[in-house]
């Protein structure tokens, strides 16, 4: 029935004579229960989504590849997570006293596959940053003479629209903070954010360059005693992975937009549509990649670059042109010269240009301006343990219109 659809997004549920097939999406693998009609759909999907989650802690990475390989220690995991189809538990901590399989890594790191908790920018010191593979590790490495890491990142995913104007007619910004821990004696865990940060207009504090989001929400593990005056997490981890907080902020940033674009569209005498883009970085120095996905009409192209590393290409099944930039230093810009041939162009063929989609990761940095102030474990862990606190943004939904 999937396979039949036109599209790559079937329906969450769908059903089958007398079954429901509820499914989510995760590290490019379909996740897939079936049940009766007298079954929670939302409850299915949190299974779902934390039974993906414990694989990845088991396994280290979710591909096929580690599915495969693992099939023995999924079918045992299964076997401890769900009796006759009723879910017992999904905590690490406690499936790790009756798990003996140990998992088989065979990880392919890719830095823009962001299903992973690498995140990493492609400038950093190889001695200021763990491997990375560092955090894809399974979770029972660090049982018996494994390093004692621990991880926190903090993701967000903007979602942009820029009008042809260039006036900004909506920005979204969604986060989250994730715990990834390897430290089996660890009781406690204090994570400090900016003192200035506020939840909402109303919680605006100090005279400091305040930090605010809309919306807070904290996984029920945390406790907040320390939170309204001090902005702290305090939380007990458990080996493995957990988003400890997730926020949102709507139609706001703190900042300008990172990508600014500037085009020119216009007919030659022969006919052709000439498209000059000029696109500026207000960002200091990050490696990127961006594929802004410009027209939907195209049936040829010739193309001048500002750079030679830079690439575009044709894709007649979208009828796009993909302009791909490996790097993009900011505070810069680039420009690219497109002659597209086009059947019976007319003026209201115009009007079918655009928009342009980015899509890019920023390392090192926040579109909130949210901050790791510290990080503090409790008991003192040995001098052998790192720490790690990462920071990356990337695109959501980056949309300019032309």
């Amino acid at each position: 029935m999937v396979t039949a659809l036109p599209g790559d997004q079937p329906p969450v549920v769908m059903r089958h004579k007398d079954r429901y097939f509820v499914h989510v999406r995760q590290g490019g693998l379909f996740w897939v229960a079936t049940t009766t009609a007298d079954s929670s759909p939302f409850t299915i999907i949190e299974f779902l989504n934390r039974l993906s989650a414990l694989v990845k802690d088991y396994c280290g990475v979710l591909n096929e590849t580690n599915i495969t390989e693992n099939f023995a220690l999924i079918y045992e995991l299964l076997d401890e997570v769900l009796d006759y189809g009723y879910i017992q538990t999904t905590s690490s901590d406690i499936l790790k006293n009756f798990i003996q399989t140990e998992a088989v890594s065979s990880k392919q790191f890719n830095l823009f596959d962001l299903s992973n908790v690498g995140l990493f920018g492609a400038d950093t010191q190889q001695s200021k940053v763990a491997p990375s593979t560092a955090a894809t590790r399974p979770i029972q490495g660090s049982r018996e003479g494994g390093k004692s890491e621990i991880f926190v990142d903090v993701i967000e995913r903007m979602s942009v629209v820029i009008g042809s104007n260039g006036v900004l007619m909506k920005a979204d910004v969604e986060g989250e903070i994730r715990v990834k821990c390897y430290m089996p004696n660890c009781s406690e865990i204090r994570i400090g954010l900016n003192e200035e940060f506020s939840i909402g207009k109303s919680q605006l504090r100090g005279y400091g360059a305040a930090v605010r989001v809309d919306e807070c929400s904290f996984h029920q593990a945390v406790r907040l005693d320390e939170f309204d005056n001090h902005r702290i997490l305090r939380l007990s981890p458990s080996q493995g992975e957990l988003t400890v907080m997730q926020y949102l902020l709507s139609d706001e940033l703190p900042s300008a937009p990172p990508f600014r674009l500037f085009p020119t569209i216009e007919r030659d005498k022969g006919g052709r549509l000439i498209v000059y883009l000029k696109l500026r970085c207000d960002l200091p120095p990050n490696s990127l990649f961006i594929s802004p996905c410009v027209f939907n009409i195209v049936v040829s192209l010739s193309q001048e670059l500002s750079s030679p590393d830079q690439r575009a290409e044709l894709r007649p099944e979208s009828r796009a042109v993909v302009w791909n930039i490996p790097r993009f230093a900011g505070g810069t810009q680039l420009s690219a010269l497109f002659k597209l041939d086009i059947p019976d162009l007319s003026s209201a063929s115009l009007l079918e240009v655009g928009p342009v989609s980015l899509s890019f990761e920023l390392p090192k940095l926040t579109a909130t301006g949210l901050q790791i102030r510290f990080l503090r474990l409790s008991p003192i862990q040995p001098s052998q343990s790192q720490r790690w606190v990462r920071y990356v943004t990337h695109s959501d939904s980056y949309t300019i219109r032309v």
